[in-house]
């Protein structure tokens, strides 16, 4: 039996206990020799709930320090997540960081090269790359079973449930955005998975802010990560709703996304337009295909894994190995420079482009 891999846990938040968490849990190749977060009473509960923790930490330093550690799972704000990553990499440590990479692309290259320099393993959480739905529909593709995918349409769009209105999700110093960076870069990243690593062209996209302009007033049917909320002191200055449209070397892109609309109806899906097949993802779920041939609607009987589950067992094995995940940041680099390229394109309202 292979010695298990020394992890250290750096945020013990909603991620980590909805997610990475429970997928240690069923890991029998890790040890959690830290679990950390600047609260020491959430890493407290975390180690009730998984006593599998050995240490609970309130500075990662001391985990970066530790020659036992082998991997460090940054799960923390977005903000964060620059800081910590690039000082574990210069600790000489593995880095598994949850999603979005960091705030904007220029620190995101900065990150890979550092993983590079250091000769180190650097994997983003876009666990959608690990679903089963997601996997696939990109073996479809390779296969020729579309055809030509010529067009990719995707909406993610939510009946007023802006999350922790006022706090970090909404703050763009903190998040680097709002419904884009938060639910844009899931849709947009597995796009780009199954069109096989499509390359930018070029782009435009608009950006809103509308719904809660006066957060006092804003009414909503849900928000997720309440306990963050600060309507009388914080700030809401990230994007509630997105529109845009895309051209690549693979196929074009449309998308609309909102963390709020005033029409009640959550509409999260992705098509994909063939000329010989197309689909239809529902997001987190499964898919239809319509054969134009045939003029069959199949929708084809599978189980779906838990893929964050997945995407940890693919991590820890790269530890291993040595080799490089599908969501290894040199494969995720594209879908942080479209993020980038989208709200500068919002900023100054003209196409951006790339050739």
């Amino acid at each position: 039996m292979r010695e298990k891999k020394v992890l250290a846990v750096i945020g013990c938040g909603r991620i980590a206990s909805s997610a990475h968490f429970p997928a240690f849990a069923q890991m029998d190749n890790v040890r959690i020799k830290y679990a950390c977060d600047l609260l020491i009473e959430k890493a407290e509960k975390m180690k009730e709930t998984y006593p599998m923790i050995e240490n609970v930490i309130t500075d990662y330093k001391i985990a970066l320090e530790d020659p036992e550690v082998d991997a460090v799972f940054v799960l923390t704000p977005n903000y964060a997540h620059y800081t910590i990553t690039m000082d574990s990499l210069r600790a000489g440590k593995h880095v598994f960081c949850e999603k979005p990479i960091t705030i904007n692309y220029a620190l995101s290259k900065e990150m890979a090269e550092e993983a590079n320099k250091q000769g180190k393993l650097l994997t983003i959480g876009v666990c959608n790359r690990y679903n089963k739905s997601v996997e696939m529909l990109e073996e479809l593709n390779r296969q020729g079973r579309f055809g030509n995918i010529y067009h990719v349409y995707c909406s993610f769009r939510s009946f007023r449930s802006i999350p922790g209105l006022g706090g970090d999700f909404t703050t763009k110093s903190q998040s680097g955005g709002g419904v884009l960076i938060d639910w844009g870069v899931h849709f947009l990243d597995l796009i780009l998975y199954i069109l096989g690593g499509a390359k930018l062209k070029n782009l435009t996209c608009d950006a809103y802010s509308e719904m809660a302009k006066d957060m006092k007033a804003y009414k909503y049917t849900d928000m997720w990560a309440e306990d963050t909320s600060d309507v009388e002191n914080g700030t809401n200055d990230v994007d509630d709703f997105i529109t845009g449209y895309i051209r690549t070397d693979k196929a074009s892109i449309s998308f609309n996304g909102a963390w709020a609309q005033n029409i009640n109806q959550n509409e999260m899906f992705i098509d994909f337009l063939g000329d010989k097949c197309g689909a239809r993802l529902t997001y987190g779920g499964k898919f239809e295909l319509y054969d134009g041939a045939t003029l069959e609607t199949i929708a084809p009987e599978y189980d779906i894994p838990q893929q964050h589950h997945m995407e940890d067992i693919a991590f820890v094995e790269s530890l291993y190995t040595g080799e490089k995940t599908r969501s290894h940041i040199d494969n995720i680099l594209e879908s942080a420079k479209l993020l980038d390229a989208l709200y500068q394109s919002a900023e100054i309202k003209k196409e951006i482009s790339f050739e």
